[in-house]
């Protein structure tokens, strides 16, 4: 008989060398890197590591007002007039571009961010791509959307868009974000977020690459002053944001009485209901999806977790002894499941409100887990006991964090899934298709997976209700976000 000894780990590193990071960067305006006219620069750090990866400028009003005002002069002179296949091809282009350097993005925003390399390889660059390619397709074909009040008079663009992104997704966001304005003929200022800038910078390189018309898109990059000034600028017709719920209302504020269009993708405590006949094995991996894909950085995160009396006790053993498979550590590691929080700032608001469950009576559990020495880290975690007036239940903790509570009848699921004043996402686990129909018409939840969790389509909208923000971004009713129709 052979040794019982166990296999040893054999890392899988991805390469570092496939991506170039320069030691500072200037914003982008007017299809030109430019410095900051205060001339005050910010780190940008690997979370894994604490590593500075490069200093980046930090755009001030007088930085705003050139980025506006480029905007302007592109959108006016070129971009909103331009027919709608010389822009589609544009948008073609850049999604080709996308698809080629994807390996060389994946790495980049893995370093930036702290996420898997799996993640950002598999999940977030290829969605990247096929946003471009999906809104490419729409750009001539406005018309035909059927956004428009009167059927035979195409709706317009709106002119400049002030975006504004988070940094779970940083390159997903930009294309959620860019893409429909680009193929409406809008113009637009983006602010990546301030830990994760590098990837939205790069594709400012990629916008050259493309020859894209100097203007139409410019990345200026900073903190939240930065993002203030330029979604209070006077010169923006339309504001797109996604990120916590206190900015979104200050932002809602601001635009009030104003002629800017908002659209608001804010934070969410998605429950993900397990029933007494859902198939367990599938559901276990949804659960684990649903809320430590991205170290739970996701807004639509499955945090909340409802499981039916009669099976509760096999769902959390199954989930145990799966949790205790998850790998946490390099996210440059394709086999890493788990990378890092990413940010200091992050993960002393989730040690907090994880304090907060164990100090209200929650029972809190974690698979054997050695955390690296340096870099911002958090396991898996799971609550039992957990009741609807804990926090831990109520408010968005935005890391691996999960919640488990349990319920007794499908009207107390809904009742419990419900109760929250957020309204973004929801999962459902049965085998019964009736089931399946009548839960998704009774949850208040932009979007309900059923028998899944976390998928996504360029096709297919997303947003959702109450505190979660209104509007929607995908699909043709992205399209409506940016056109006057």
């Amino acid at each position: 008989m052979t040794s019982s000894t166990p296999f040893e780990y054999a890392p899988a590193p991805e390469s570092r060398s496939i991506v170039d990071i320069a030691s500072s960067y200037g914003l982008f305006l007017g299809g030109e890197f430019v410095e900051p006219a205060e001339g005050v620069m910010f780190k940008t750090i690997n979370p894994a590591t604490e590593e500075v990866l490069a200093e980046v400028a930090e755009a001030g009003p007088a930085d705003i007002d050139r980025a506006v005002a480029a905007a302007r002069r592109a959108y006016s002179r070129v971009w909103s007039t331009m027919p709608g296949t010389s822009r589609g091809k544009y948008l073609f282009r850049i999604a080709r571009i996308l698809a080629e350097r994807s390996r060389e993005l994946a790495v980049l925003e893995s370093l930036d961010n702290g996420k898997p390399i799996r993640e950002s390889r598999d999940a977030d660059i290829p969605q990247v791509a096929a946003h471009f390619f999906y809104y490419a397709g729409w750009a001539d074909k406005l018309e035909y959307a059927g956004l428009g009040d009167h059927p035979t008079i195409p709706p317009r663009p709106l002119g400049v868009a002030a975006q504004v992104i988070p940094w779970n997704f940083p390159l997903l966001m930009l294309a959620w974000k860019i893409a429909p304005a680009l193929a409406a003929g809008n113009t637009v200022v983006l602010k990546p977020a301030e830990t994760t800038p590098l990837s939205a910078l790069l594709f400012a390189e990629i916008c050259q690459q493309a020859e894209l018309p100097p203007g139409v898109v410019n990345i200026v990059t900073g903190g939240g002053e930065t993002g203030r000034a330029l979604v209070e600028h006077h010169d923006v017709d339309k504001i797109a944001f996604t990120g916590s719920t206190d900015v979104g209302k200050s932002i809602a504020r601001s635009a009030a009485g104003t002629t800017k269009k908002v659209t608001l993708e804010l934070g969410g405590k998605a429950a993900n209901i397990v029933f007494d006949d859902a198939p367990i094995d599938q559901a276990i991996e949804g659960i684990v999806n649903g809320i430590f894909f991205n170290q739970g950085h996701v807004c639509c995160a499955g945090s909340r977790l409802l499981v039916q009396e009669s099976i509760a006790d096999d769902v959390l053993d199954r989930l145990k002894r799966r949790l205790g498979t998850l790998r946490l550590g390099d996210p440059l590691d394709k086999n890493t499941d788990i990378g890092a929080i990413n940010s200091a700032d992050q993960l002393a608001k989730i040690r907090e409100l994880s304090q907060t469950g164990s100090d209200e009576g929650a029972e809190r559990w974690s698979p054997p887990c050695p955390l690296p020495e340096k870099g911002y880290w958090f396991p898996p975690t799971l609550f039992t006991g957990v009741t609807q007036a804990h926090r831990i239940a109520r408010e968005e903790i935005f890391g691996p964090v999960l919640s488990v509570l349990t319920f007794r009848t499908p009207e107390e699921a809904i009742t419990k899934a419900n109760n929250t004043p957020y309204g973004l996402s929801a999962g459902v686990w049965t085998d019964k298709g009736s089931r399946i129909l009548w839960a998704s018409q009774q949850l208040r939840a932009g979007v309900v997976w059923a028998n899944t969790f976390n998928k996504f389509d360029p096709s297919s909208p997303f947003g959702g209700y109450k505190e979660s923000g209104y509007g929607r971004e995908g699909g043709r009713h992205g399209l409506a976000a940016y056109l006057d129709a």
